[in-house]
């Protein structure tokens, strides 16, 4: 067994598969055929949001494709920017029409605040629990699988977990060699939250690190295998992307350990600070 038909058990019981294709920046008239080539290298599952702007083109892949929808785990992401319950409502019946779907497996509030507003000091609690009580209803409706969010820091969690009806089981953060937070994940590993580690390879920044290559090399694996393992080692779930039919290939191919001390050293390397053009997007600047 691969990676790619191994899973994990979301605290609600629904499995989901360890390694997921993500598709940010990937442009709605090129995603279809980015997503055709991660379902034909075994990938079963695909991870957007409404703020990709590239739904309708995932919903053509997933209609033209010969895999069975329901070996498919579809996720996608409420807009940050969206805090009322009836605002939600909407924009989560217009995910699934732009989709074409009946239901989606996972949808996750994107960030706590919106992108504008990011990590400025207001938790926007409220809106939050707004938007999740949305999210609810849709899950009750069989419209939605499993429900969870992004970006999500400890306060924002305990909103939820204390006034929401159903619990999140899934938090999808910034994750990757030299930034690794380990206060937040044993935070939702004590909350049994599934964490989900997007831009596993730094969006590219740590390919060119002289102490990754050197572990790659040990490994005899590409830098790309070792920090996509690397998620993996500490029980996440990498999101990689990339339209490259040999990059989507070799970034499946990740069945292999990483020793204790190996992951240690690369859990305490220094955190890049640069993450080229994704420097300005809030996330990568540090906002």
């Amino acid at each position: 067994m691969t990676v790619l038909q191994e899973t994990y058990k979301l605290e609600n019981g629904v499995q989901i598969p360890k390694l997921g294709f993500g598709t940010w920046l990937i442009d709605n008239d090129r995603v279809a055929t980015a997503v055709e080539k991660a379902l034909a290298a075994g990938y079963r599952h695909i991870d957007t949001a409404q703020a990709y702007g590239n739904e309708k083109g995932i919903g053509k892949a997933l209609n033209q494709t010969s895999v069975p929808r329901e070996q498919i785990f579809v996720t996608t992401k409420l807009a940050a920017e969206i805090k009322s319950y009836d605002a939600a409502l909407q924009a989560i019946d217009q995910s699934l029409k732009d989709l074409d779907l009946d239901y989606v497996d996972l949808m996750l509030i994107h960030s706590p605040q919106p992108w504008a507003q990011f990590r400025n000091g207001e938790h926007y609690f409220a809106g939050n629990l707004a938007a999740w009580r949305a999210l609810e209803t849709a899950y009750d409706a069989g419209k939605i699988r499993a429900l969870g969010v992004a970006n999500f820091e400890p306060e924002d969690l305990d909103n939820i977990l204390t006034n929401g009806r159903i619990k999140p089981v899934v938090n999808q953060i910034l994750l990757h060699i030299s930034n690794t937070p380990l206060k937040l994940l044993h935070y939702c590993e004590q909350e049994h939250l599934l964490v989900e580690a997007y831009s596993p390879i730094a969006h590219g920044q740590i390919l060119q690190n002289q102490a990754i290559q050197q572990l790659a090399a040990k490994y005899q694996v590409s830098v790309s295998q070792l920090a996509i393992r690397y998620c993996l080692e500490l029980g996440t779930l990498p999101l990689p992307k990339s339209e490259n039919p040999a990059h989507i290939v070799e970034n499946s191919q990740v069945d292999f350990q990483i020793s204790p001390e190996d992951l240690k050293t690369l859990t305490e390397l220094p955190q890049i600070d640069n993450y080229g053009t994704a420097s300005d997007f809030p996330v990568f600047s540090g906002k």
